[in-house]
């Protein structure tokens, strides 16, 4: 289990609700050094201080765990998808563009 792809998911999710280790602490009744080892990946949380945590965030498991599942790419696609519908249709061409090229170069893939 690669624990520093969910520390780093968590911290992520914590800085976008602009919370600090401290304040997610005291939410989910923890100390901000054990926040602090979870977002490092030197800790795995507990299942209850998991949910504890997801729930102080406001977010969903899948979100959290996209990195390490391997179903995870549907909701990083989704994720994806939401930001790219919010930018200009521009932006977006030139984005799609890039992907192509890259998908062109990718050896496993054949056009």
């Amino acid at each position: 289990m690669d624990y520093a792809k969910i520390g780093a998911n968590i911290r992520k999710y914590r800085l976008l609700k602009k919370i600090t280790q401290e304040e997610l602490a005291e939410k989910v009744g923890l100390t901000d050094t054990y926040i602090g080892m979870l977002e490092r990946g030197e800790k795995s949380p507990s299942f209850e201080t998991f949910i504890n945590i997801l729930n102080a965030l406001e977010i969903s498991a899948d979100v959290v765990l996209c990195d390490v599942l391997t179903s995870g790419y549907e909701v990083k696609n989704s994720l994806l998808n939401e930001r790219l519908e919010k930018i200009s249709r521009e932006d977006r061409t030139q984005i799609y563009d890039v992907i192509d090229t890259m998908l062109k170069h990718c050896k496993k893939i054949k056009f």
